[in-house]
């Protein structure tokens, strides 16, 4: 008999310009790297997923951040603006995706190691969606981690979800059906990350100045993230 292949792990980066809290947020400047490229250059280092791609909106506003996006190198997929659920979906199924992850395009510190550890966590547990990006009932802080379930959950919620906010907020039915899904979390592996008071996740300017104040570079570890976040004299 032959020997089952592994399934196919696809992170799906959901990006679109159109913030309203913070327009082309996206593309917005850091350290002098635009988020977007903080975000693939970070996840290009993952090494237990099987393929990286962009789900972006396909209307003309995000021409642009697709055209960047080709330029260094990253696959794309583009859909519904609205209907994000949809736009996710028809990612992970162009990729022929077994277990998708999902990355926010406004985390730009998060992490290969830390999303590569959610991945280790959900083949080794029985539950249908595991996290790791918010601090909610775990001691990470928010924007290092991602989310992940497998692609026929995915299939099953976009078939069959039809509020609004759960088209727009994907993996909110999940949550909202505690009864039917098994959700789990765990806590870092490296207790120096043990920090779930700490905002990494870029929603307002205010974010934006805060992290462009501290002593952060592209290519730090987490822990050297953290460390210097808790550094007084940034």
């Amino acid at each position: 008999m032959a020997e089952s292949q592994a399934p196919k792990v696809v992170a799906i980066v959901q990006a679109r310009t159109g913030s309203i809290r913070l327009p082309n947020k996206t593309m917005r400047i850091l350290h002098g790297i635009p988020i977007v490229e903080w975000v693939y250059r970070r996840m290009k280092q993952l090494k237990l997923t099987d393929q990286l791609i962009f789900a972006i909106p396909q209307n003309s506003g995000d021409d642009d951040l697709a055209e960047f996006l080709n330029k260094l190198g990253a696959l794309v997929y583009r859909g519904s603006e609205l209907d994000v659920l949809d736009r996710f979906y028809n990612a992970a199924l162009e990729c022929d995706a077994d277990l998708v992850v999902r990355i926010c395009a406004d985390s730009p510190l998060v992490s290969a190691s830390e999303v590569d550890r959610l991945i280790c966590f959900y083949h080794k547990s029985d539950c249908d969606y595991a996290y790791n990006h918010v601090p909610r009932c775990n001691n990470y802080p928010d924007g290092l981690g991602a989310e992940i379930t497998s692609f026929e959950i995915l299939k099953t919620i976009h078939q069959e979800v039809i509020k609004k906010i759960h088209r727009e907020h994907i993996f909110d039915s999940i949550w909202d059906q505690k009864d039917r899904f098994l959700i789990a979390t765990f806590d870092p592996e490296d207790r120096r990350l043990f920090h779930p008071e700490l905002k990494l996740d870029i929603d307002t300017l205010e974010d934006l100045e805060h992290l462009e104040g501290q002593k952060i570079s592209i290519d730090m570890a987490p822990h050297e993230i953290i460390s210097a976040l808790l550094d007084k004299s940034t």
